[in-house]
């Protein structure tokens, strides 16, 4: 079974790679971002705290989010692996992941990293144009659309996000590492984590990560 969370800067590839393992190896793609907005339109007694705090331009605290990734977890379609990403983002989210894993028969048995080097996702996010209709991403130098301008998969007109630039890009990326070297430390210590290269090319990428999860089966 692949429990697997996946990690890596903004601009790494980890939605092409996601979308890539999740229907070679029929895994659900679990993104925090979509359960927040699922939970806050369901009207259940944990999205309505959620919506609460976000509307009132809180932070969500880690005992809540933990509480929603748990609840998603727990569903049927999980219980033959899934695919994490977004989650844990802090020491305490990843504790509280490694007592309520094994407690609902979810618990992660692999994290994968991509790594890539500051100038190059700098460049790449530069580029980056994404549907903001069915969120798919594309890239003017290295991942064009058929028609320029134009989401191949539903035909809207794509857009550059206002935080898709050199400056506020890079207080993102700071941030990130930032906050994620203490993850990336407890998952090597625990054997968990495995780290690819994300400039490699991309099917390149996939043979690499298809021989680790196909070993890992």
């Amino acid at each position: 079974m692949l429990n697997i969370i996946l990690m890596g800067p903004p601009g790494a590839g980890k939605g092409t790679h996601a979308k890539w393992i999740s229907t070679e190896f029929g895994l659900p793609h679990i993104s925090t971002g979509d359960m927040f907005r699922e939970a806050m339109n369901s009207g259940s007694e944990l999205g309505n705290k959620i919506k609460d705090i976000v509307n009132g331009g809180g932070l969500v605290s880690d005992e809540l989010t933990s509480a929603l990734v748990k609840e998603r977890l727990s569903r049927p379609d999980c219980a033959n692996g899934y695919l994490l990403d977004g989650f844990p983002r802090t020491i305490p989210q990843a504790e509280a992941l490694a007592l309520f894993g094994p407690e609902i028969g979810r618990e992660v048995n692999l994290v994968i990293d991509i790594e890539c080097p500051e100038d190059v996702l700098i460049a790449r996010i530069a580029g980056r144009r994404v549907c903001p209709k069915c969120g798919a991403s594309f890239n003017v130098n290295t991942m064009k659309p058929k028609t320029e301008g134009i989401c191949d998969y539903c035909g809207s007109p794509l857009i550059q996000r206002k935080d898709d630039n050199a400056s506020s890009f890079k207080v993102r990326l700071d941030n990130y590492f930032k906050s994620t070297e203490p993850l990336l430390a407890y998952y090597r210590e625990r054997g968990l984590l495995h780290s690819f290269d994300g400039t490699l090319p991309l099917l390149n990428m996939e043979a690499e990560l298809s021989a680790l999860l196909k070993g890992k089966r």
